[in-house]
């Protein structure tokens, strides 16, 4: 069964003071993830940022797992980081334009370069796969059953109202407006399961693409992964595309 999971996080929206305190931050973090911050190589990254890094591949994960046991329960202690790998030159970047689309995430359009962190999640006896991009503004994560994220299209957009109901509309028009691009037809729908995960549907029968959406503060973002046709993602105005190799 294929699946998919995201998370964004608007760090502007976050209150870095508390995050810093254990009485939040032991809520999230395991052992092994306080472990992991003690590595030079995540020096770049200030400790409330890797807090919420975490916590957005601990939700992506959850999200990615749900789909296949819809009973499973978010504990975020249970879901473990066991490794996290920054790229050489990692640099943290404005998010600009205020949209952008791809698929994959390892070879970047060279102009609008953005490095990727890549990461391996555990739960219980299953051993998931991400990759999260950090801008000065938010960080956003999805996941997978295996390193292959070349059929892994995502989207992030800021949007001007940050209400419930005004994020739910425009990560559905978002997405819808990608898939329209895809498969080029008019009866697409998106409602939800009795899980509670997204399913896409075309008139009546549910199509076997897994998406995954997420809202937060001023900001929004997809993530949807199929095997069912040749994905060739579009790219809107100046964002750019990325293809796993």
């Amino acid at each position: 069964m294929i699946s998919t999971g995201n998370d964004i996080v608007s760090l502007s929206a976050r209150n870095y003071h508390c995050t810093k305190k254990p009485a939040v931050y032991l809520k999230i973090l395991s052992t092994t993830e306080k472990s992991l911050y003690n590595d030079p190589a995540l020096a770049e990254i200030p400790f409330e940022n890797f807090v919420w890094l975490v916590w957005s591949l601990k939700e992506s994960a959850y999200k990615y797992l749900q789909r296949i046991m819809p009973d499973l329960i978010f504990s975020p202690t249970k879901f473990i980081v066991q490794e996290l790998h920054l790229p050489d030159g990692f640099v943290v970047r404005t998010f600009e334009p205020t949209e952008r689309e791809g698929i994959g995430f390892d070879t970047m359009d060279i102009k609008n370069d953005v490095p990727v962190i890549k990461a391996t999640i555990s739960v219980a006896t299953n051993t998931l796969y991400s990759r999260s991009f950090i801008f000065n503004e938010l960080i956003v994560s999805v996941v997978n059953g295996d390193e292959n994220f070349e059929n892994t299209c995502w989207g992030i957009k800021w949007i001007a109202e940050s209400d419930p109901e005004s994020q739910s509309k425009a990560v559905r028009i978002f997405l819808m407006n990608r898939l329209h691009q895809l498969v080029q037809k008019d009866n697409l729908a998106i409602s939800k399961s009795p899980h509670g995960f997204p399913i896409v549907s075309e008139g009546n029968e549910e199509m076997s693409i897994a998406v995954s959406l997420s809202h937060h503060d001023h900001l929004v973002a997809y993530s949807f992964q199929t095997d069912d046709f040749q994905t060739n993602c579009f790219v809107v105005g100046n964002a750019f595309s990325g293809q796993s190799r």
